[in-house]
């Protein structure tokens, strides 16, 4: 079960670059689409089973947001380049900016013995499901070539943003309180 566990979470490291190459080099986006939902899936599942057989590890706590982060960097680069959006390429570069101010937070706080500052709290595992979905949606929309969908997406983007600044906010509140 170990073994099962972990390769969920290398299974959404290396479906991050196979999504990319399918939607930007090949235009696979119904494979791409199925991809990222199993790679979505694959990141309840993998905590899931974990905290169930009692398997949690101090590495899988490391690379299970890595995981994460691979995935949607690839898969919103992919977008971007193939909807040539300047918006979703901007909104993502928030994005992504987050992420690494929050891994900088972490690394800080590893070192100040103030780990508990920047744990995963319940709206970040919520972030990381709307970009998910948000990615998912923009992928069917192109798969379907819909625009009502893409604009549906585009809001979604906008809300993933502003959870993602909030936890981003509320991990450096906690960090720098004391």
């Amino acid at each position: 079960m170990k073994f099962f566990i972990q390769f969920l979470t290398y299974f959404r490291i290396i479906a991050g670059p196979i999504i990319f190459m399918l939607i930007v080099a090949f235009h696979f986006y119904g494979i791409a689409l199925l991809l990222l939902f199993l790679a979505s899936a694959s990141d309840y599942w993998d905590g899931f089973l974990a905290r169930k057989y009692y398997l949690t590890s101090v590495l899988g706590a490391v690379l299970d947001p890595i995981a994460d982060k691979i995935l949607i960097t690839f898969t919103i680069f992919a977008v971007s380049l193939d909807l040539g959006s300047s918006y979703v390429a901007f909104i993502g570069s928030l994005m992504l900016a987050r992420e690494f101010w929050v891994s900088a937070l972490r690394d800080l706080n590893a070192r100040e013995g103030n780990s508990q500052a920047t744990e995963v709290t319940f709206l970040a595992k919520a972030k990381t499901s709307t970009q998910l979905f948000t990615l998912s949606g923009y992928l069917l929309s192109i798969y379907l070539n819909n625009s009502l969908l893409l604009f549906i997406s585009n809001f979604f983007l906008f809300l993933a943003l502003i959870i993602t600044l909030q936890t981003g906010l509320s991990y450096t509140i906690a960090t720098f309180k004391r």
